[in-house]
């Protein structure tokens, strides 16, 4: 197996499980917050990390923010917003798996 076919999260754990401890419960912490709700803290996320070009991460999220309750035009339109910080950076590198996986998720 090529490292590029890897899970990347579970090479972190595996490699770094120290570090992976203290990252895991940094984002408990963030995931227990009260002031945004699940749907809105994953779409934020996903626009942030489109805006990024970082489809590996949009491939993690997609399915939280689908089972989270947002809806295709959502995920949709959250990556459409980085136009306005990234021009087309989020839409060439993520819209389409962004929708495609959407589309597959349950």
């Amino acid at each position: 197996m090529s490292t590029n076919s890897k899970n990347p999260y579970e090479v972190f754990q595996q490699e770094a499980s120290e570090v992976f401890e203290g990252f895991n419960s940094l984002i408990k912490s963030l995931v227990n917050t009260k002031g945004l709700d699940q749907k809105t803290k994953q779409l934020i996320y996903l626009g942030i990390k489109a805006a990024q070009g970082d489809d590996t991460a949009v491939m993690f999220h997609v399915p939280m923010a689908k089972k989270a309750g947002a809806t295709r035009d959502e995920i949709k339109e959250t990556i459409l917003l980085t136009l306005t910080v990234c021009g087309l950076k989020g839409i060439n590198t993520c819209l389409i798996k962004a929708l495609e996986l959407y589309d597959r998720a349950e």
